[in-house]
């Protein structure tokens, strides 16, 4: 099962791309929708909050995010997106009775958290 998410949607100029890396740093399963131009929806389980990925349109910033993803390892995961064509925003910062968040840019500019618990 992918990682869980507690909300997010992102919107950008290349959804194609997008899934790709998606699908492959976390596992996600999309369902394409005939709404908003082709909004395609995110399933991670029981355990996450999905979204959805759209693809940005006339009028529509170009490209947007907004969410946290829980992993394992913070560094894994940035280690991950580098490998897979991202790049690291946040190095693993810790958090104080919280956790550990960490940020990084996907291939089309977003940028996303990585959260662990303590």
């Amino acid at each position: 099962m992918g990682n869980p998410v507690v909300h997010f949607e992102i919107g950008g100029k290349d959804a194609q791309k997008m899934r790709e890396f998606y699908g492959g740093l976390f596992d996600w399963e999309f369902e394409h929708h005939d709404v908003m131009g082709g909004y395609t929806t995110v399933a991670v389980g029981d355990d996450g909050i999905g979204g959805g990925i759209v693809q940005t349109a006339e009028g529509m910033p170009p490209n947007y995010t907004a969410f946290y993803v829980q992993v394992d390892d913070v560094q894994a995961t940035l280690d991950k997106v580098e490998a897979s064509g991202g790049s690291t925003l946040l190095p693993p910062t810790p958090i104080p009775d919280i956790g550990t968040i960490g940020m990084f840019a996907d291939p089309d500019g977003n940028a996303i958290g990585l959260y662990t618990n303590p």
